[in-house]
């Protein structure tokens, strides 16, 4: 059985904070891979004002350095909203030997009670909890939590400073940093 870490996202853009907690999470499970996901239209968000070809470039550049970081578009193939429930199914028949865990911050495990057929959910997969600032790694789902450092970067806190000419040097990696800045993303809202 192979055994894969799940991030999905909007990464909009993809920034530091999601590399850091992909790779944490992936030495301390003994994951063999991690997949990066990027949503089309999340169920809980607004549809993103850039373009989802925009979002998956940037996504392969901050990734493709790292040998187990692996990029998957089920999600962006499918378009629309998509929930957790519909992925992870498809996932599972089309990857059999797979075990999937699903990585996600302390802001989506208070949020659980609201995901799409949760039950159902927690069934298919197991879930790996980190701290985020501001919230709480508390639920009466049963997760694991992955104790890291935690690095308070988000990607609307990028949007924000780009929008208002500040710098972002450090928050991203270098090449998702040129391609921002090459074909002018988040300049206007």
């Amino acid at each position: 059985m192979k055994r894969v870490g799940i991030l999905g996202g909007t990464f909009n853009p993809p920034h530091l904070g999601h590399l850091w907690i992909a790779e944490e999470v992936r030495i301390a499970m003994e994951l063999e891979e991690i997949w990066f996901i990027p949503t089309y239209t999340p169920p809980h968000k607004d549809e993103s004002k850039i373009d989802a070809s925009d979002r998956l470039n940037m996504l392969d550049l901050a990734i493709r350095d790292n040998e187990y970081f692996k990029l998957n578009t089920i999600e962006l193939e499918r378009k629309g909203k998509s929930y957790t429930l519909q992925t992870i199914k498809e996932l599972k028949m089309k990857y059999s030997d797979h075990e999937f865990c699903f990585i996600i911050g302390a802001d989506m495990v208070e949020y659980l009670p609201n995901w799409y057929k949760i039950d159902e959910l927690m069934e298919l997969i197991r879930f790996i909890g980190v701290k985020r600032f501001g919230y709480k790694l508390e639920t009466s789902y049963p997760i694991i939590t992955v104790d890291i450092p935690m690095v308070d970067i988000s990607s609307s806190m990028i949007r924000e400073r780009i929008f208002n000419e500040r710098s972002v040097k450090y928050m991203l990696p270098d090449p998702v940093y040129r391609y921002i800045r090459e074909y002018k993303l988040y300049e206007n809202r």
